[in-house]
């Protein structure tokens, strides 16, 4: 893994580098629906958001735990802008490894979230 972009002081997160991420974290990581919910919110937007406008039904030391594993897999990026830790999808690092997979699964998703009448 790589330190992220220069921060607050001693603040970085590790990251892993683009060709360092692998296919069955990648996976892993999108496998959880809390996880996906907070992927399909980031691909809603262009924007970075905190952690804390997320509700995710969990603890907050779940909820830490969740966004660890998006980051170490490489579907997330996550900095800290003053004391706020904000997170960004990864999208070109995961369309460049893995091209059409993320469609795939927030297709995927959407599709598993609509009322069966409507599909």
């Amino acid at each position: 893994m790589t330190p992220s972009s220069p921060g607050a002081a001693g603040r970085d997160l590790p990251h892993p580098a683009r060709q360092q991420i692998r296919l069955e974290e990648v996976l892993h990581a999108l496998a959880d629906p809390v996880r996906l919910a907070v992927v399909s919110r980031l691909a809603a937007g262009d924007e970075e958001l905190a952690c804390s406008v997320f509700e995710v039904p969990v603890s907050k030391s779940t909820s830490t735990h969740h966004f660890r594993v998006l980051r170490e897999s490489g579907v997330i990026r996550q900095v800290y802008r003053g004391t706020a830790k904000m997170n960004a999808l990864r999208r070109a690092d995961l369309d460049a490894r893995f091209p059409g997979l993320l469609d795939a699964v927030l297709a995927a998703a959407r599709h598993e979230r609509q009322p069966a009448v409507a599909r």
